[in-house]
């Protein structure tokens, strides 16, 4: 998966997969290692998932509730994102627009959907302003601006969410390993961080998080207007 800083090198992907790496030739030996790493990353991942929980549960009811009163008042949601993080935006913006089943679809965009715009304001501008760039032309009061980052720390979000801020919109950031400068940012009305220093993790506990929003803003809207 593209990450939003330096791959890992050979070193990382021993840490990682140990198993690729044995000089052992005894195939049951390597097969037992593989099933044993799949095993401790599954219940790694569902520690976090309830560490986010306990930690952010209540505040993540409270969010879907302000989504819940800005769709039904015309609020769109922009989703935004880098690397991995640019997909899983596009993924948000596709979950709330295009819902499975008979759940209603929201107003929702991603913000590197459109490559000709993304790469015209890299080219003339600069990779900065790409985020925040779209939320001046887009963006209006009583909107939903969502960025996600694995470090928390990518200067396009943080120049979004103040130009979010200063219009008005309702922003919601989802970070991980401490929520990096995201997490000094006052602009930010909701702040989610999954606390773990791996990228892989964090995408995973995020996209969790995300489709809890989801279903949990449609939850309330659906209460909000009977």
């Amino acid at each position: 998966m593209t990450r939003e800083h330096t791959p890992v090198g050979a070193s990382g992907l021993e840490e990682l997969y140990p198993f690729l790496y044995s000089e052992t030739g005894d195939l049951d030996a390597v097969l037992a290692q593989v099933r044993q790493s799949t095993v401790d990353k599954a219940h790694e991942i569902i520690a976090l998932r309830r560490t986010v929980l306990d930690n952010d549960g209540e505040r993540l009811y409270d969010c879907a509730r302000e989504l819940a009163r800005a769709f039904a008042a015309g609020g769109r949601l922009l989703a935004f994102g880098n690397g991995g993080s640019s997909t899983d935006a596009q993924d948000l913006a596709s979950l709330f627009l295009s819902p499975a089943g008979d759940a209603r679809p929201l107003p929702a965009f991603g913000l590197t959907n459109d490559i000709a715009v993304v790469t015209a304001l890299s080219n003339d501008i600069g990779f900065d302003v790409v985020f925040a760039r779209q939320l001046a032309a887009f963006g209006r009061a009583g909107d939903i601006a969502i960025g996600l980052s694995t470090s928390g720390n990518s200067a396009n979000l943080l120049r979004a969410f103040d130009e979010a801020a200063r219009r008005g919109m309702v922003t919601v950031g989802i970070s991980g390993y401490d929520g990096g400068k995201m997490a000094e940012l006052d602009t930010i009305d909701y702040l989610f961080v999954v606390p773990s220093p791996s990228v892989h993790r964090v995408q995973e506990a995020q996209t969790t998080l995300y489709h809890a929003l989801w279903e949990l803003t449609v939850s309330a809207l659906a209460d909000l207007q009977g």
